[in-house]
């Protein structure tokens, strides 16, 4: 992200949207609250240099528009691109789920991690069913609605999405190997560690580790110490390989491992199950006699959207 579009974009006005505070950042550029100047109404306001090597924002602003009408994606309001920026107009949004994950002390309850995990595959699942990956599944990357939406989790931040299959012919993207970590390493699969191109089961065996970062507080690859990145992935693949999911998984229930271990035995250009895995958490909702009442744990307390 460019620092020289920190802060200093405020009273801009693009098409009839007026960029107020910057009220945050993604992997590759500012977010601004902006005003519909006709209607009051507030968006997010994202900004991406344009003198930046790999430009990113227009890609997204393309792949925002082909996911458009899938539940639980923000809608693109406006896009423009000038000399100095790229502006894209997007549906204004709550909290991400790490933001609330540190809010509510560092950990999720399991009746929580429930009602976010199954909407979170059925947004892994929409964006698989118009033929492009993730890449880049972290809680940073889920954010909550507003107003009525509140209760909705949402999936942003496109930046590394990659087209996996031909949408007319569904010609699946060839094996390769040799290929560099794209996306967070803490929740990388241990095939995209090892550099093995991504495919959809890679999205979802991110999703076993955020959920499983939610569940436990944390995984046991944070914080390992590493005089460069390359050490440090190294270090993270190393124990993630040495923490298999029963591991990982021992003390919550069984479903989380299963999860994880289907994930990890899918073909590469397998078809994921999607109804399996969500019915594997649904049953064990109802297992346990959880209500379907989108109370989440933070929902006790008010918390300004963002």
């Amino acid at each position: 992200m460019s620092n020289s579009v920190q802060g200093k974009l405020t009273g801009t006005v693009i098409g009839k949207y007026k960029l107020s505070t910057q009220i945050g950042s993604g992997s590759f550029g500012t977010i601004y609250l902006g005003r519909n100047t006709k209607t009051d109404e507030e968006v997010a306001i994202k900004v991406e240099s344009s003198q930046i090597k790999h430009p990113q924002l227009f890609f997204e602003a393309k792949l925002y528009k082909i996911l458009s009408g899938g539940d639980g994606i923000p809608r693109v309001r406006y896009f423009e691109r000038t000399s100095e920026y790229s502006y894209l107009v997007m549906d204004l949004l709550g909290p991400s789920l790490q933001d609330l994950y540190m809010y509510c002390s560092k950990h999720f309850s399991l009746k929580t991690v429930l009602m976010l995990a199954f909407q979170m595959i059925f947004r892994i699942e929409c964006i698989h069913s118009r033929s492009f990956l993730h890449r880049d599944i972290k809680p940073d990357n889920f954010l909550m609605g507003v107003g009525r939406n509140t209760y909705k989790v949402y999936m942003v931040d496109f930046g590394l999405a990659k087209k996996y299959q031909c949408p007319r012919t569904k010609e699946h993207i060839p094996y390769r190997d040799g290929k560099n970590l794209t996306g967070t390493a803490r929740y990388a699969s241990v095939n995209t560690h090892i550099g093995i191109e991504q495919s959809r089961r890679d999205d979802l065996e991110a999703l076993g580790y955020v959920l499983m970062y939610f569940l436990r507080g944390g995984l046991p690859w944070e914080g390992l110490r590493a005089n460069t990145k390359r050490q440090k992935y190294e270090k993270i693949k190393e124990k993630k390989i040495a923490t298999p999911p029963d591991l990982l998984c021992k003390g919550f229930p069984d479903e989380f491992a299963v999860y994880l271990n289907y994930c990890q035995n899918l073909g590469f250009d397998e078809t994921p199950d999607y109804t399996y895995l969500r019915q594997l958490f649904l049953n064990l909702f109802a297992e346990r006699k959880f209500a379907m009442d989108y109370v989440y744990d933070w929902s006790r307390r008010t918390i300004s959207s963002f």
